[in-house]
């Protein structure tokens, strides 16, 4: 059977008129611009319907299951958020406890506003000498759905933005004992599985639904990804059910050619190998040359996805993560994936050049000659009187939806980051990348939680989610 992508082109060759939408007509010529409107259809007769699918989508996100080796794969238009909105709320109903890794994407605060659902909290473990937050510990969740039998479902995140990797199959195995599904965002781990250099992806692990985004670590268009659904624990017509509710009713088929297109690869051996073969071995040899570095510092923990390049530069004085990453933008023209706390990122794919990657090398390594024979002091490892990451707390959050309608109430107020020290914040604080909170609505905040914060806001990063800058709305009678 044809790809998605060739029968579309067969379909833009053809002399058929288009009396339908999208409104372009896939003629180029109206805005005079190189877009794809030659493929960019609606649901025609031929090409299927991505939410009643038995044609060509259907048997595409056959192969996407068969190529991750999972029971039943979806194709995703709108991102991964989508996904993993649809893989909650579909595995819980309106009231419930969820047990949630508290690293997680905003997505996942949101569908549990939406379900109105109750939160219980893992935490990270805490990378202090490396200013990152590790691994989500299996013996955690164990003891948190010992602690809570209401609970319905677990959602963790693996990898992280970061790269560190939790053992999915030990947090699979605590999930299953005590009967509920386990939610993998493996939203940046879409590669895995396809080479030995890196891990096997969470659909092995026993994960019941795992989401990836194909357009982060893999060569597709932006906006693409897939759910993927195993084993019995999850009722599948309700989470696809979510996904008919939170998916747009006219899906892209430029989008859905892209993901297609990407799956079709991985399942080409000779392609796949190919490709990954060249990119391993580049990657290896940059990871080898930057670990040599003098000043700077490549982060790694013990379980890690090795296509991120984390750089710190918290061994180096006087030296901030925005300086590397303004000096790698504006010196270089190297744009990072992302900057903050005490490092920049790197994201590498199969996409990445051996010139690219050389580029990379080049500039950390004259940067880290030029800290190590200046006035900044390398090598040990800077006191710092802030902490950087998720700060755990102590006590049991509230309800996402109950505290933020607080603010409709006219219950809250707006106070600054030291005076809302013990109060419950009805907003969300998060860096975006990776939007990951910092504080949900229904946390107290702690006198850790406002120095991050502050540290944050005089370092000159955007806290996003917050009404007003260096302040925060929260509950007067919480």
């Amino acid at each position: 059977m044809d790809s998605l992508f060739d029968k579309l082109t067969s379909y833009r060759d053809l002399d058929y008129y288009a009396f339908h939408m999208p409104g372009h007509k896939r003629n180029g010529a109206v805005l005079d611009v190189d877009l794809p409107y030659g493929i960019d259809i609606t649901e025609i007769d031929g090409f299927d319907d991505l939410h009643h699918a038995d044609g060509i989508l259907k048997a595409a996100q056959e192969r996407a299951a068969q190529v991750y080796r999972a029971d039943e794969t979806h194709f995703l238009v709108n991102g991964s958020t989508c996904g993993i909105m649809s893989a909650i709320m579909g595995c819980t109903r309106m009231g419930d406890e969820i047990l949630v890794a508290r690293n997680s994407h905003k997505s996942v605060y949101h569908a549990m506003y939406l379900n109105e659902l109750r939160p219980v909290y893992v935490y990270p473990k805490s990378e202090a000498e490396l200013e990152l937050n590790g691994e989500i510990s299996a013996a955690d969740v164990k003891r948190e759905l010992e602690a809570h039998p209401e609970v319905k479902a677990v959602m963790i995140v693996s990898p992280t933005y970061d790269g560190v990797v939790s053992d999915v199959e030990a947090i699979a195995e605590c999930a299953h004992e005590s009967g509920v599904p386990l939610i993998v965002d493996e939203a940046h781990g879409a590669h895995f599985g396809f080479d030995s250099h890196f891990p096997e992806n969470a659909n092995t692990k026993g994960a019941d639904i795992v989401i990836h985004s194909v357009h982060k670590t893999l060569p597709a268009l932006t906006q693409t990804a897939l759910l993927h659904m195993n084993g019995r624990l999850v009722n599948r017509r309700r989470v696809e059910r979510y996904l008919h509710m939170l998916q747009t009713s006219s899906p892209s088929y430029v989008l859905m050619a892209s993901i297609d297109s990407c799956v079709e690869m991985l399942a080409d051996d000779a392609r796949r190998k190919e490709l990954f073969g060249n990119y391993v071995e580049i990657l290896k040899v940059t990871r080898e040359r930057l670990r040599n570095l003098k000043c700077l510092q490549l982060l790694e923990t013990e379980h890690f996805d090795p296509s991120k390049l984390v750089i710190s530069v918290r061994c180096v004085k006087g030296y901030t993560s925005r300086e590397l990453y303004q000096e790698l933008l504006e010196t270089y023209h190297l744009q990072m994936e992302m900057v903050t706390g005490t490092y920049v990122l790197a994201m590498t794919t199969i996409g990445d050049t051996r010139s690219g990657m050389e580029r990379l090398g080049n500039a950390l390594c004259e940067i880290d000659e030029r800290l190590s024979q200046g006035d900044r002091p390398c090598g040990i490892v800077s006191r710092r009187d802030r902490p950087c990451g998720i700060v755990s707390q102590r006590d049991r959050p509230c309800g996402i939806a109950e505290v933020m309608d607080k603010k409709f109430d006219g219950e809250t107020e707006s106070r600054t980051f030291a005076e809302s020290i013990g109060y419950i914040s009805t907003e969300f604080a998060y860096l975006y990348p990776p939007g990951t909170p910092i504080l949900v609505p229904g946390e107290r905040v702690t006198k850790e939680v406002a120095a991050v914060l502050e540290g944050y806001e005089e370092k000159g990063f955007e806290i996003e989610g917050l009404e007003n800058k260096e302040r925060i709305e929260v509950w007067i009678n919480g």
